[in-house]
């Protein structure tokens, strides 16, 4: 059995120190010290850069040492993605520029790192973002098994390398079966039936080990001792694969449905037209951007961006989803406190140009915000009423 196993590690850049205390002291240590422990055991990372940065400025110097160091043994590779996680699909091409190649910035300086590989946040990927990848100069990709296209491409044998006509990027695919849910969990339960030339790809967020399932009796440590498992990087399975098979990818992420991309929206958790509020947060982003773009000799400038950035993480859309997580150890996306705090980001990058003839831009920011922030208490407190009355009756 060869398992690839990916891991996505990331916190926004504006989560509070708890938060990523929590997170690095549940999940990120438990995976460090395990491939520690087991020198044969080989993973793929990304590392978002904003999390990087956050763990510098909260004095995690050693666990960043000890990444590199497992970088630098072969035993962890660390791929490429977008400094502050937003939907790429759903953002300018300069800025999905600006972000690819700031982490890149952070990997190169604390990790020595230049990645073969690159992540999508959330997966979610496009022909013009597939594209623009490839032409940064990244070799593979990894996606969900639904970007297979079902005109054109196959979904018998995804276990292996494929390559994207339209891009040229070589493209593996992770496993739903294996994905959804506790990988160690479904991977031990099935044991007696994979056999030894069994290819496994699972693709996670990294806090499922340890933040989001406590695993009390270690069954990650036990499937990492088991005789018959082999492990490779991303990369040193492409390197040793077959010529790959040529298809076309649609549109989609890892939490796209059938259902959303036959209707043409594959990026319904964060941009959906049925979802007023996200609807107005993405016209909200987008006055935030461009306000940045016709004022990018601003004094501040710099700060604005700073702003900016974290407001436009894919957290500011997904918080406001409403869609229930438990089924894979999350939580509801819907918390009106997260969604203003993003929100407010977006407010503050505009509030930040010092030139005065952003004053009008400003007004209508501010009444635009205020719309928002209506909109969504609204719908919160009308929720909870109706809860309250069904559990009254």
């Amino acid at each position: 059995m060869i398992w690839l196993n990916f891991l996505h590690l990331y916190q926004p850049a504006n989560a509070d120190e708890k938060t990523i205390r929590e997170a690095t002291e549940k999940s990120y240590w438990r995976l460090v010290r395990a491939l520690e422990e087991h020198p044969k055991i080989k993973f793929t990372f990304n590392i978002a850069g904003c999390l990087v940065a956050r763990w510098f400025e909260l004095g995690y110097f050693d666990l960043i040492k000890r990444i590199k160091c497992l970088v630098k043994k072969g035993q962890l590779e660390i791929t490429g993605s977008a400094a502050y996680h937003p939907i790429l699909p759903l953002i300018s091409e300069e800025e999905t520029i600006r972000q690819i190649k700031e982490n890149e910035e952070i990997l190169k300086k604390y990790f020595g790192v230049k990645p073969r590989g690159f992540f999508f946040p959330e997966m979610a990927s496009d022909e013009r973002t597939l594209k623009l990848v490839k032409k940064l100069g990244y070799e593979w990709a990894v996606l969900d098994e639904l970007a297979i296209n079902n005109l054109v491409g196959t979904r018998n044998d995804k276990n292996k390398v494929f390559i994207d006509q339209k891009s040229g990027l070589k493209i593996i695919f992770r496993s739903r079966q294996f994905s959804n849910g506790y990988v160690p969990d479904i991977i031990l339960h099935n044991i007696k039936h994979i056999t030894h030339n069994t290819i496994i790809i699972s693709a996670n967020d990294g806090e499922l080990y340890g933040l989001r399932h406590e695993d009390p009796t270690g069954e990650f440590e036990k499937l990492l001792d088991e005789k018959n498992l082999e492990t490779e990087t991303i990369s040193e399975f492409i390197a040793l694969a077959e010529k790959p098979e040529k298809i076309n990818l649609c549109a989609s992420s890892w939490e796209s449905t059938e259902a959303e991309l036959k209707r043409g929206e594959p990026f319904a958790l964060w941009h959906s037209k049925k979802n007023k509020i996200q609807m107005k947060l993405w016209n909200f982003a987008d006055l935030a951007y461009e306000a940045l773009e016709k004022n990018n000799k601003d004094k501040n400038y710099d700060w604005a961006r700073w702003h900016l950035v974290r407001g436009l993480a894919s957290c500011t859309f997904w918080w406001a989803s409403g869609k229930d997580f438990k089924a894979i150890f999350g939580p509801v996306a819907w918390n009106p406190d997260e969604i203003e705090r993003y929100m407010s980001e977006l407010l503050r990058a505009i509030r930040s140009l010092q030139n005065k003839k952003t004053l009008p831009l400003k007004i209508k920011a501010e009444k635009l915000y205020a719309e928002i922030r209506f909109l969504i208490w609204q719908k919160h407190w009308q929720k909870r009423w109706k809860n309250t009355i069904q559990i009254y009756k």
